[in-house]
């Protein structure tokens, strides 16, 4: 009978390859914000939330800037396509309504398509400088989980 040795082996697990966590802040670039034609998908209450924070009626606000996609909804575009809330002033770009930000915004950079593997997380980082920053907060893997398993989170 052959002498068997016990090794020390790589296990699989099932935690997911950020289980460590990821760095990240925004920097108020804005580009999360513009670019290519899209949608930010906003729900029933990320609409009542916005209005009541800007002052107006749910109807005046979706009028002036809620839109349906299908069975959805999305926020409307400037014509240069940035997101209609996103402000542009001193090197910087502010979101407007920040505080109420619909859940799309409030989950970034933690999207499933993000975290598919560290390839697509470097891929997101080529125009975001708060997913490449080493020195941004290191965000727990609680945190990254509940923005991505959010039902209303791309």
């Amino acid at each position: 009978m052959p002498n068997c040795v016990s090794l020390p082996v790589r296990t699989e697990t099932n935690n997911p390859w950020y289980e460590r966590g990821l760095r990240f802040h925004c920097t108020q670039c804005g580009n999360c914000c513009s670019g290519a034609p899209g949608y930010v998908w906003i729900t029933p209450a990320d609409m009542a939330n916005i209005a009541a924070f800007l002052g107006l009626p749910l109807e005046q606000f979706t009028r002036r800037y809620v839109r349906r996609i299908g069975e959805r909804y999305s926020l409307v575009e400037k014509p240069d396509y940035d997101c209609i809330f996103l402000h542009r002033a001193v090197g910087q770009a502010m979101c407007s309504i920040y505080p109420v930000r619909p859940t799309q915004c409030r989950t970034w950079p933690f999207w499933k398509m993000n975290l598919e593997s560290p390839a697509a997380w470097s891929r997101a980082a080529e125009r975001c400088p708060g997913m490449a920053d080493a020195a941004a907060p290191l965000q727990e893997v609680e945190i990254i989980e509940r923005c991505r398993q959010h039902p209303d989170s791309p």
